[in-house]
């Protein structure tokens, strides 16, 4: 490889570990070039394999969001639209998922342990409360 390359990829390394932090004491931060924090908007959003431990997604727009693989232990989802989002082998460990909206939501392989789940939501089906370990 020459210096050239071996340097632009340095580069590219170094501002992609930047860009993924989420502050421990705020849980607000950057991931993947997305700002995550209460309220956000990331519909569509692809955060596949992304690290959101501890981040504050309260009341965030997360539909059709791709969160396959993600990281979102001890995360605050309370309140937060994932209408249609895929969470597939996500880790929600400790997660808060009170008042969210979990219509065609895709949990499958996810890790439950220790979510907290009172109140959840189905607007295609509203007689429908999916029932997740305590």
């Amino acid at each position: 490889m020459n210096f050239l390359f071996k340097f632009t990829l340095f580069l590219s390394l170094l501002n992609i570990s930047l860009l993924a932090a989420i502050d421990p004491t705020t849980g607000t931060g950057t991931v993947n070039g997305y700002s995550i924090g209460p309220g956000v908007d990331l519909r569509y959003a692809d955060l596949a394999g992304a690290d959101l431990t501890g981040a504050d997604l309260t009341g965030a727009d997360l539909r059709h969001s791709n969160l396959t693989g993600a990281d979102l232990t001890n995360a605050d989802l309370s309140g937060a639209n994932l209408r249609s989002a895929d969470l597939t082998g996500a880790d929600l460990t400790n997660a808060n998922l009170y008042n969210i909206n979990v219509s065609l939501i895709n949990l499958s392989g996810a890790t439950l342990t220790g979510v907290k789940s009172g109140d959840l939501l189905n607007y295609d089906n509203p007689s429908f409360l999916p029932t997740l370990p305590s």
